[in-house]
Parts: C-alpha cells; structure tokens; sequence
C-alpha cells in the first residue's frame, strides 16, 4: 500500500495518543502545514505529492500529515473523530505540538482548508500565513449555497462510496480537471487507504456527529465560520479553480464579496486544483509565503 514516491518521505508521531502518518520534504527553512481534503483515501501524500518537493525546493520544509480517519494514521476508536470537523482541528493541533512547531504556516484544500482556517482561528498565535483552495466545506459553514447540490457527481460518489476501485474511480474523476491524473495506481491506493481497519467506523463517527451538528444550534455555533472569518488578522490568500467541477467557481465569488480581508484568485484548474494545475498553483503559494 504505498505510492511510488519521489522528492519526499514517510514518518510518524504520536499526537495526544494518536500515532499520526505524515508525509514531509524539506529539512530546513519555516515549516508549512498542508492539509488534505476529506474525500474517500484521502492523505497527506495524495493530497500534496505535488507540492512538497517544490516547497522544499524553495526552502521550506513541507508537512503534509493523514488527519484522523484518513491515510495510515490510527483507525482506533480513540482516534475518530466524534466531533466531526472540531476533532480534525484538534488533531492538527496535537501534531503540531508534537513536531515541536512554535510557528506555522498552513495550506488547506476543500475540507483541509476549513480545519485550516478553524486552526488559524482558535491558534492565532501559531499561524504565520494561511492559503486556502477551493473549499465547499468553508463555503457552507459560511452559510452560502452550494448549487445543484443535490446532483453533484462528486457529493454522490462521496455518500454513495461502497469502498471499490470502482468507486473510488467515479469519485476522482468528478473532482479532477484532468482525467489522466486518476491513474490506476492513484485508485488502488487510495481504495486500500479507505478499507483500512477503522476507517468506515471513523467515518460513520464523523457523519453520525455532522449530522447531529446540523439539528443543534451549539454545535452549529462551533462550526461556523460567519462570524469568526471575516475578523481573521492572519494574512489570507484563497485560490478557487474556474472548472471545479465539484464546488462550483460561484461559490468562490460569493465568498469573495463576504471576506473582503482575504484575498481571492481564480485560476484554470479544477477541485483540487494542487495536483490539477501543480506548477501554477506551487508558484502562488511560494510567491505568498515567502512575502511574509
């Protein structure tokens, strides 16, 4: 269960208990935080196996960790996340302590760039830049509408996922711009990273807790973004894909006229717009980091 791997490498720590994967390029210059998307086998590899060797490169040192329920890290119940969305910024808190990271900068695609931004908010200290991309799930918890959400091919393969290659095939090709980035090894991996022990149980967890989030207005309120974001200090960049197939490029411009403190990009690419257009996307985020 591994991809073939090239400018980057494996570790793992103990984050408050939960033995956590990580995937990491770079020994020297401000640690990045990259944070992974939450569809089926995400990880910190498949997220930004683009993006760490470029960041290394150019002298940072890139950090892509597997959050709780996702990649290698713990599948045991101790390490669901029964807070649903809260539990994944927990963790990335945890981790960071546990790499020693007094300073961090931090980049987030789709659900990873709202635990991103809910880090950067309850750990201000901690944040030195944040870069965000193309996020559906800071979208909602803004409260702006997700068009044809009820036939989008991507949010059905999500919840309709039954953990096959299959599957796993019919939901990346609805998020990707690019079909010939959905290689057979990509599949394979990412289906294998899915059916670990523990995974669908952590799953069922975190949808169980959304749900219940949903009909509560007090776990509302934790989740919610309408109030906190548009006060967010921390210099801000958000890139949003003009094809996203999956959280369409309206949803971005919205955001936009609702967050004047942060600035907006939209650029030729799709959902995951790191591994759809990786050297336009590599650049943006280098430029921004290395302003600050």
């Amino acid at each position: 269960m591994a991809m073939k791997k090239t400018g980057y490498y494996d570790n793992w720590v103990l984050a408050n208990g939960v033995r956590t994967h990580y995937s990491w390029a770079g020994t020297e210059g401000p640690a990045i935080i990259l944070l992974h998307g939450g569809g089926p086998g995400s990880s910190g590899e498949a997220g930004w196996r683009f993006m760490m060797p470029a960041l290394a490169q150019a002298g940072f040192r890139a950090i892509a960790p597997d959050q709780i329920s996702f990649g290698m890290t713990d599948g045991r119940p101790h390490a669901w996340p029964v807070l649903g969305h809260q539990s994944l910024v927990d963790h990335v808190a945890d981790f960071i302590d546990a790499l020693c990271l007094d300073e961090v900068c931090v980049v987030g695609n789709s659900q990873g760039a709202y635990v991103a931004a809910k880090y950067a908010l309850d750990h201000p200290e901690r944040v030195r830049r944040l870069f965000l991309i193309g996020s559906g799930t800071i979208a909602g918890a803004m409260k702006v509408e997700w068009p044809g959400m009820e036939t989008n091919p991507g949010l059905l393969a999500i919840r309709n996922y039954d953990y096959t290659e299959e599957g796993m095939r019919k939901f990346l090709l609805a998020i990707v711009n690019d079909p010939s980035t959905v290689t057979d090894e990509l599949v394979r991996y990412r289906t294998e990273l899915s059916r670990r022990p523990g995974m669908r149980e952590a799953r069922e967890a975190f949808d169980s807790y959304v749900a219940r989030m949903r009909r509560e207005p007090k776990l509302w309120a934790r989740y919610s973004l309408q109030d906190s974001l548009p006060k967010l200090a921390i210099p801000t960049k958000f890139i949003w894909g003009k094809q996203d197939k999956f959280a369409p490029v309206s949803m971005g411009h919205k955001l936009a006229e609702l967050l004047p403190n942060i600035q907006f990009e939209f650029i030729d690419a799709g959902h995951q717009a790191q591994t759809d257009n990786p050297e336009v996307v590599n650049r943006l985020v280098i430029e921004f980091m290395r302003a600050g």
